[in-house]
């Protein structure tokens, strides 16, 4: 499977121009989960090597200001699911990143859009970021018995209120609805502050995400890890030993 594709899942069409490169096949959510599901299953079944969930996320634990890097150690559900991400490969993701923090994200299937609600799912859950693609992407990765990473960047801190306009933002394909924030904006436009402060840290945080995408050499840092594990320190092994 050498030459199979690293799938990088992403909501945002922004994203995907990010995570592209050779060997990367990018999947767009925008919120569909179960478009994204079904768009996911038959690019596996067309072949694939790894699965990384790639892009923003909305900040959960306190402290965490738009454009921190995270990976996922695992990514959990509301639900109590846990998937690990791939432990060599987080490893060299958060490594090559800096020494991005390894830390477990949620998946949702609806924005945490307010201060309390975003401290009640970290209270729940135990997760730092939340995003609307990485559970999906970790279910058929553990499916398939694929490698699966997260790699994602904090847009909204836990603090920040996601204005209306900001929750409809998003068309089924990924790109910008203009047409619905101006909408929103007219009916109210007293969120035109707050959606300015949102506008700003989402230009944080693609700005770290651009940067990030460029520190991780190849197809986002994923190389085939059988021989590599057998000299790796079991210290180093993130989560446990990696099945192959």
């Amino acid at each position: 499977m050498s030459g199979s594709p690293v799938i990088a899942v992403t909501g945002l069409k922004t994203e995907a121009r990010i995570a592209a490169g050779p060997r990367i096949l990018t999947l767009s959510g925008a919120g569909d989960a179960s478009g994204l599901a079904l768009a996911l299953e038959a690019a596996v079944a067309d072949k694939a090597s790894a699965i990384i969930s790639f892009g923003l996320a909305g900040g959960l634990a306190p402290g965490l200001a738009p454009g921190t890097k995270l990976v996922a150690g695992a990514v959990v559900t509301e639900a109590g699911a846990r998937y690990c991400g791939d432990p060599v490969w987080s490893h060299r993701l958060s490594g090559a990143l800096g020494g991005a923090m390894i830390a477990d994200i949620v998946g949702v299937d609806a924005p945490v859009a307010g201060p309390a609600e975003k401290r009640a799912m970290h209270s729940k859950t135990g997760a730092h970021a939340a995003d609307m693609e990485s559970h999906i992407a970790a279910r058929i990765a553990a499916a398939h018995k694929l490698p699966f990473a997260a790699f994602r960047v904090v847009a909204d801190p836990a603090d920040r209120q996601l204005p209306h306009a900001a929750l409809v933002a998003i068309k089924p394909d990924g790109s910008l609805a203009l047409g619905a924030i101006a909408g929103s904006i007219l009916r109210d436009p007293g969120q035109v502050p707050q959606l300015l402060l949102t506008a700003l840290d989402a230009r944080v945080a693609f700005a770290a995400l651009f940067r990030g995408r460029k520190m991780l050499a190849g197809p986002l840092g994923f190389t085939d890890f059988r021989e590599f594990l057998l000299d790796l320190p079991a210290e180093d092994v993130i989560g446990g030993p990696l099945q192959v």
